[in-house]
């Protein structure tokens, strides 16, 4: 990680680290690298959209004065998903593409990422490059003037009508008699998911959590709360319920008895279907580290080969190019379907979701239940970023403390402890047999880190 880019762009609290300075100064930088990077010369291009956060409005009106100021021109996206962001700056051939979105955090943080003209995360080097300016040389950028200064066009209806006839061209099933519930988490997917799923006349579907006011978005609701939607599922007898992330890049579900339905379990049954149809590249899915002992298992049983990376979109994504692959994913919900996107999409994952639930003829819960989960148990402990972090991540008691549980659970288990990317956490996961045996571990290992002086 950079100084200011993180694993998944820059986050933080809006106006306790992240603030419209920064901003202006990230969006001057930008438009500096993309001119650097244009063999035909002329005024880069770039499309910028938010999720619903009360702070999007501000630090979005101080990237655009820093684009404009170094001279790029910028197509404004309004509120639109992350991945229809990505998928706009390919069709409208922009140099590249900025997401205001802390994604699935509390709606006091924000973060700022940047997608390239390709729709993939811009690369570390040019990362670097925008550091270097934002850090040590933004007072010498030249600000245009005159016919220089860069343009702002409000393109949002017509854009994201064109990213939702994207999506659902992504499948043939018209999805009739199919009935669903849909939780927009009070964020991005409340500006396109009711649109997208009006395309599907026989799908009958209710909508919860679109209403956003600035300060509700993921707010006991969405793919990180699921309790609300599983209850509702069982009550309304609908066949499936689906969840999404503040900025739609995630997609979890729940079956018709109130199941969760996580993303190890949509890779696994859309993993197979592809396998059966012929198009699934190298008979491979890529996963993460943290994708569960029975997902592993699953994949065994049906011939499908599982390659795992550090936990990260980014990093399943460039296993996924590098090797040409189509599927991956990882265990919260971004999953991603290389033939249509070039990120993690939410909706275009609860689309796929949808026509394999209406091709088998299956109820969800034997569908994607045939992926089995080993007890799991997840606890996040508070560490500073920084050097404490990276003390106790390489700190020889931890080690001890991690293969002396391994070795007991004599290959019935595991144990994972990973900094977080994105929050000043250090994460435990356990996976065993029995789930009192996971949750012991867990708290044990979790107490140790508590307790150590960093």
């Amino acid at each position: 990680m950079g100084k200011l880019f993180g694993t998944d762009g820059i986050r933080g609290v809006v106006n306790a680290g992240l603030d419209a300075d920064l901003a202006y100064k990230v969006g001057l930088a930008t438009a500096v690298v993309l001119a650097g990077e244009r063999d035909a010369g002329g005024k880069p291009l770039v499309t910028i959209g938010k999720d619903t956060r009360i702070s999007g409005d501000l630090l979005k009106g101080a990237l655009i004065a820093g684009l404009c100021t170094a001279g790029a021109d910028v197509l404004d996206l309004g509120t639109i998903p992350t991945p229809a962001v990505a998928w706009i700056t390919v069709n409208r051939k922009a140099d590249a593409g900025i997401v205001i979105s802390a994604s699935h955090n509390p709606f006091e943080h924000n973060g700022i990422k940047i997608f390239n003209g390709q729709g993939f995360k811009l690369s570390d080097q040019l990362e670097e490059r925008i550091e270097d300016i934002v850090l040590f040389g933004h007072n010498d950028v030249p600000r245009r003037t005159h016919g220089e200064i860069g343009r702002v066009r409000y393109v949002a209806p017509a854009a994201s009508e064109d990213y939702i006839d994207h999506l659902a061209g992504t499948i043939s099933a018209d999805l009739s008699d199919l009935r669903i519930l849909v939780d927009c988490a009070n964020g991005a997917a409340s500006a396109t998911a009711a649109r997208l799923f009006d395309r599907f006349p026989g799908l009958s579907v209710d909508v919860i959590n679109a209403d956003p006011n600035g300060i509700n978005i993921n707010q006991r609701c969405g793919s990180t709360h699921m309790d609300a939607l599983s209850a509702m599922v069982q009550a309304g007898s609908y066949a499936l319920g689906i969840a999404f992330d503040g900025d739609a890049d995630r997609c979890l579900a729940v079956d018709e008895r109130g199941g969760l339905i996580d993303g190890d379990q949509i890779m696994a049954a859309c993993g197979a279907d592809l396998l059966a149809r012929g198009r699934l590249a190298g008979n491979a899915v890529v996963a993460t580290v943290m994708s569960n002992i029975g997902l592993h298992a699953f994949a065994r049983e049906q011939g499908l080969t599982l390659e795992c990376t550090d936990v990260g979109d980014r990093n399943v994504l460039e296993r996924m190019v590098e090797r040409g692959y189509v599927l991956g994913g990882e265990q919260s919900g971004h999953m991603i379907f290389l033939e249509h996107a070039t990120t993690g999409d939410g909706e275009l994952t609860a689309l796929q979701i949808l026509d394999l639930l209406f091709r088998s003829r299956e109820p969800a819960s034997a569908l994607f239940g045939r992926c089995k989960r080993y007890p799991q148990e997840l606890i996040n402990v508070p560490v500073p970023n920084g050097q404490a972090k990276q003390r106790i991540m390489s700190a020889p008691w931890l080690d001890e403390a991690v293969s002396r549980w391994e070795q007991r659970l004599k290959g019935e288990g595991r144990v994972l402890v990973r900094p977080s990317g994105t929050e000043a956490l250090v994460r435990v996961m356990v996976e065993a047999g029995a789930e009192q045996t996971a949750r012991e571990i867990a708290q044990e290992l979790a107490n140790l880190i508590k307790s150590a002086e960093i």
